[in-house]
């Protein structure tokens, strides 16, 4: 098998994976898709060192935004679209997302990697131990923005949705569990548009890019993985009103641990 069928293969597999936790749990994928692009773009692309974390983000941000659309249609049919709270969020997150594509081409690859890592840690230490607390006050748009504002940089620095943030933060201001995961999926989307435009344009024309890169977006991996997780998300949007979600969650956070000590550890 040639390095590029080999590619195209770990894609297909990866997107079936990242759609179901898409509709699951209104992540974008982008926890699963960045290590995974850090490990098999050297290995079956021959991406440079200097290009790999930025093109490894950027990708993951491309995917997103067919992923989350998936995974946000899936949950509107099913009647857990919130109209109110989408606006409110989604200024906030396009604005985040913009800061965050420029910042991450500004900093060092190992600074990002650490990042990561750490960010990973948190995510997993919220998912585990906070499922079930929430704030004593519901949230004003002033704070919807200022979530989505937060969020964004984060996400579009991270390679991710906002899911594994936006979610958490929503239910902590009292918003439906199911409300929240359409809503992170919906946002999502938002975040990967801007963040992938903005991935687009600062690495334009960048030497050390490999064939069929768009700025730091790798289209061939793109595709490979939006092929299968476009269906999937439909398995996670279902799967997340027949199993226990909380539970879920913990069991996702451990594997978060795991994925943020090896960032970590290198």
């Amino acid at each position: 098998m040639s390095d590029w069928a080999a590619l195209l293969t770990f894609c297909l597999a990866l997107g079936a994976v990242v759609g179901v936790f898409a509709g699951l749990l209104g992540i974008g994928g982008g926890l699963l898709i960045v290590p995974a692009m850090l490990y098999l773009l050297p290995h079956y692309a021959h991406v440079q060192a200097d290009v790999l974390m930025p093109l490894a983000i950027g990708t993951s941000l491309s995917t997103i935004v067919i992923t989350g659309a998936s995974s946000a249609w899936a949950h509107a049919r099913l009647g857990h679209m919130q109209k109110g709270i989408v606006p409110k969020t989604a200024m906030g997150l396009a604005i985040g997302a913009i800061f965050g594509s420029w910042l991450a081409t500004q900093l060092p690859v190992t600074w990002l990697k650490s990042f990561f890592g750490i960010m990973v840690l948190v995510i997993a230490a919220k998912m585990a131990f906070l499922a079930n607390r929430q704030s004593s006050n519901q949230a004003s748009a002033t704070k919807l923005f200022g979530i989505g504002n937060v969020v964004g940089t984060i996400s579009a620095l991270m390679g991710i949705g906002g899911g594994a943030l936006l979610v958490p933060a929503l239910v902590w201001y009292q918003v439906r569990m199911q409300t929240a995961i359409a809503t992170a999926s919906l946002g999502g989307v938002v975040i990967a548009i801007f963040g992938t435009v903005g991935y687009i344009v600062g690495g334009w024309h960048h030497p050390d890019l490999p064939q069929g890169a768009l700025g730091f977006v790798f289209l061939p991996v793109t595709a490979g993985i939006v092929l299968t997780s476009m269906f999937t998300t439909r398995i996670g949007a279902w799967l997340a009103h027949r199993l226990p979600t909380q539970q879920l969650k913990k069991i996702f956070a451990m594997f978060l641990v795991i994925v943020g000590l090896r960032m970590l550890l290198g």
